[in-house]
């Protein structure tokens, strides 16, 4: 089963459907040094406008940058920063419902269109990382991977800063308070992430553990196999 990843960033996603069963093709309009698989340098938006190209895959996979749906906006906007990117994900959707080709999308929670999306979370697979996130298909049913919160206790982060300590006012009592730690090393953001082999931090906390799109992909392959049969 072939399938093509858009925004694919380093492969993490790839990883995962590749784990799956995969026979996976990447398109990121930065290059990308560390993507393992076949890649293409250019606008995911262009390979959605070619029909005859994208109905060369089984499946498509699409993550669209989530600047502008993160939770961390609001610590962007207090800051007077700005994402990198407006709102990919809306026309991203758009384009897949019109390829014919059955495809899974991924973004964050709160993001708009993915309403009844399967939710990942790190902590059902023991890794040390939670790192919510929404897979959203029109016509493949997916089952989402449950949390274990309890089970996993604190999280380590892998953003903004590696070694970093988070500290806010809590708006209730004016005191300051400290939250978690984000990974002390490249090592430990790895293995929080369920991530084996080499990558930058920049790339470990742009990504999600290759487990989310193992189960997905997994499901995806099953639904698919059922459709030739």
């Amino acid at each position: 089963m072939k399938l093509l990843d858009l925004y694919c960033g380093a492969g993490m996603a790839a990883d995962g459907y590749a784990a799956a069963g995969f026979d996976v093709t990447g398109w990121d309009v930065r290059h990308q040094i560390n993507y393992p698989y076949r890649f293409h340098r250019g606008s995911a938006l262009d390979a959605l406008e070619d029909i005859s190209y994208l109905r060369k895959f089984d499946l498509i996979h699409a993550s669209p940058p989530c600047q502008m749906h993160t939770r961390a906006k609001h610590l962007r906007n207090a800051q007077n920063g700005k994402s990198r990117f407006g709102d990919l994900l809306t026309p991203t959707l758009a384009l897949l419902r019109k390829s014919g080709v059955p495809w899974i999308v991924e973004n964050v929670p709160g993001s708009p269109g993915l309403e009844g999306a399967a939710v990942e979370c790190g902590s059902a697979y023991g890794l040390k990382v939670r790192r919510h996130r929404l897979f959203f298909s029109d016509d493949i049913p997916l089952t989402s991977s449950g949390c274990r919160h309890r089970e996993q206790g604190k999280p380590i982060g892998v953003y903004h800063v590696m070694g970093d300590t988070c500290k806010g006012i809590n708006k209730a009592t004016g005191k300051i308070v400290v939250g978690g730690s984000t990974a002390k090393s490249i090592e430990e953001a790895m293995e929080a992430m369920g991530v084996s082999r080499p990558m930058l931090w920049d790339e470990l906390k742009e990504g999600f553990p290759p487990a989310y799109t193992n189960n997905v992909g997994r499901q995806a392959m099953e639904w698919l196999k059922g459709k030739k049969s």
